[in-house]
């Protein structure tokens, strides 16, 4: 296929953008236009499928094909868009509240079935459009108008779901950090399955400050481990620390000390099938431990639309009924005829093999 040249103005709609100044929203959807601009894909092959929420305006704001859908069904509409029409490139765009809540039964069988799709969950762990309740992803303890005295609830982990779903592709990136966000995408666009981005994403209104513990420039590298393939798990201000297996746990360790160096680091494998590190890996918080961003889990497996197409050819070939004719006229059959009066005659309703 030719090369195809497109900018990032051309995946601009001209539909006035609605976020709130400041949202983090701004930068995840610049950083989705421009992975679109690069991936060499035809412009009329995109398709943006979103839910209700303030991330669900995405479809308005890009230069595509899309559907705004209802509450939580984003990820099911789009199955049936993939499925439909297995040449589009989908991307899903949905939020911790619209994806996780009223959408997560759908998100788990969308994981397991692994169709080829690309989701990008926004999280801020707040619902934003609906002024503030807590979501799924909100922090036990945390206060806000539905929980006024505190949630009393455990948060879903989303990296934690998507692996127990039998995840083959998870990664995370954090909106103000636009070229990982690219690099991500351009990741999750090219893995054939489902692809889940989790994307740290900071409501101004509602949640400011929410990942600021991460964020802050001055920590944001001790707080912060980058995750590429093929490369150690290090990190801090001076690169010096990492991440060890001491009995099979994961340890925070500064190489150079205790006769630790950098053959002693954990070297990240995001193709082993096995996702027992990456679920621990995705399980990492402060204070103990940075915040892991990357892709963490990138794997090679069956994908469904895929495996549609096949069996649906192979019926094809094997089966004697060709078309509809063939169909309508295939086991018992009748001719009914009428009797000149608008009524049927039961002599003349003759069986026909």
């Amino acid at each position: 296929m030719n090369e195809i040249k497109y900018t990032v103005k051309d995946f601009k709609s001209e539909n006035e953008v609605r976020w709130c100044p400041g949202c983090g929203d701004y930068a995840i959807m610049n950083a989705v236009q421009r992975t679109m601009a690069e991936m060499n894909v035809p412009h009329e092959q995109y398709a943006v499928i979103s839910g209700i929420g303030c991330s669900s305006r995405f479809p308005y704001y890009m230069s595509t094909y899309g559907f705004h859908t209802i509450h939580g069904r984003a990820t099911a509409i789009a199955s049936g868009v993939k499925c439909a029409n297995p040449s589009l490139n989908v991307w899903v765009i949905t939020g911790d509240g619209d994806g996780m809540a009223i959408g997560g039964n759908h998100f788990i069988h969308l994981i397991r079935r692994n169709i080829d799709l690309n989701v990008i969950l926004f999280n801020n762990k707040i619902y934003g459009l609906t002024k503030g309740q807590y979501s799924p992803t909100t922090d036990r303890g945390f206060k806000t108008k539905t929980s006024p005295y505190g949630t009393i609830e455990e948060p879903f982990v989303p990296g934690q779901l998507v692996i127990g779903a039998r995840g083959n592709f998870f990664a995370r990136t954090i909106d103000t950090n636009l070229k990982l966000s690219q690099e991500v995408f351009a990741e999750a666009a090219k893995h054939e399955g489902t692809s889940v981005v989790e994307v740290l994403q900071n409501c101004v209104i509602f949640n400011d400050g929410v990942h600021n513990q991460i964020t802050d420039s001055e920590h944001r590298l001790e707080r912060q481990l980058v995750l590429r393939h093929g490369e150690p798990m290090i990190f801090g201000n001076d690169q010096n620390k990492g991440l060890m297996s001491v009995k099979g746990k994961l340890k925070v360790v500064t190489i150079g000390e205790n006769g630790i160096t950098l053959d002693d680091i954990l070297v990240h494998d995001a193709h082993d099938p096995d996702p027992s590190l990456h679920l621990a890996l995705v399980n990492m918080h402060l204070p103990d431990f940075p915040v892991v961003f990357g892709v963490i889990r990138d794997v090679v497996a069956l994908v469904y639309d895929q495996e549609m197409v096949k069996q649906i050819n192979a019926v094809k070939q094997s089966s004697r009924i060709k078309d509809v004719d063939g169909m309508l006229n295939s086991g018992n059959t009748w001719v009914v005829e009428g009797n000149g009066n608008g009524n049927l005659d039961s002599e003349l309703c003759k069986k026909r093999r």
